[in-house]
């Protein structure tokens, strides 16, 4: 059983040895289908509540198809495949977690798989936590603030970051995506911990993926 994971993955290292794309792209497809078995296992593991065992089989479901037509579609090049597998595993890992407190990220004012031009992007992350808990912008590795994979250099400004707690969060990002072209693709991860009297209590990500058009 695999345990849900946040780091890059790739098909045994497939995409160092081929150069065909197509077949590549169904690999791809077909990894993501048979891993997202892996996390509804870990859902029956975790012997929920009905519901929230539904909600969490409900997301690894719904980033099945998302992510393959985002391979098939938008993807070009391997790189670009890779960038768009890892980000529908990193949402299955996400949705396997459960999501106990709201967190949203946007770009243009969409969530999730976005579009944008190259250039300075803005992002919107808007938090808030249970029973009156506040919330922090949190790190997604122990010395890593964020997760990004790109095709083409992409990150975020970590300059002027926002580091008080939240009743209510509500701040903007910057992701530059100067050297983007067209097709090029972004995920990135934006960790939010909820906080209780300066103590965290519980850390979830979120996950967007970026098509530059």
């Amino acid at each position: 059983m695999a345990l849900p994971t946040d780091e890059s993955m790739r098909i045994e290292d497939e995409s160092e040895r081929t150069s065909d794309v197509l077949s590549y792209k169904r690999t791809c497809m077909d990894f993501i289908e048979d891993i997202s078995h892996d996390y509804e296992a870990w859902v029956d593991y975790y012997k929920l509540p009905e519901d929230e065992d539904n909600r969490r089989r409900t997301g690894i479901r719904a980033t099945i198809p998302k992510t393959n037509d985002w391979i098939a579609k938008v993807a070009q090049t391997i790189p670009a495949v890779d960038v768009v597998m890892n980000d529908g595993i990193q949402k299955m890992a996400e949705s396997t977690a459960g999501k106990p407190f709201n967190i949203g990220v946007f770009i243009n004012k969409t969530s999730s798989y976005t579009e944008s031009h190259p250039g300075i992007i803005d992002v919107n992350v808007k938090a808030n936590g249970r029973e009156g808990r506040k919330t922090k912008l949190g790190f997604h590795f122990k010395n890593d603030r964020f997760r990004i994979e790109s095709t083409c250099g992409a990150f975020i400004d970590e300059n002027d970051l926002p580091t008080d707690e939240f009743d209510l969060m509500d701040f903007n990002l910057k992701l530059h995506a100067e050297n983007g072209k067209q097709r090029d693709v972004i995920s990135f991860t934006i960790t939010i911990s909820e906080m209780q009297n300066g103590v965290e209590l519980d850390r979830r990500g979120h996950t967007t993926l970026v098509h530059l058009v």
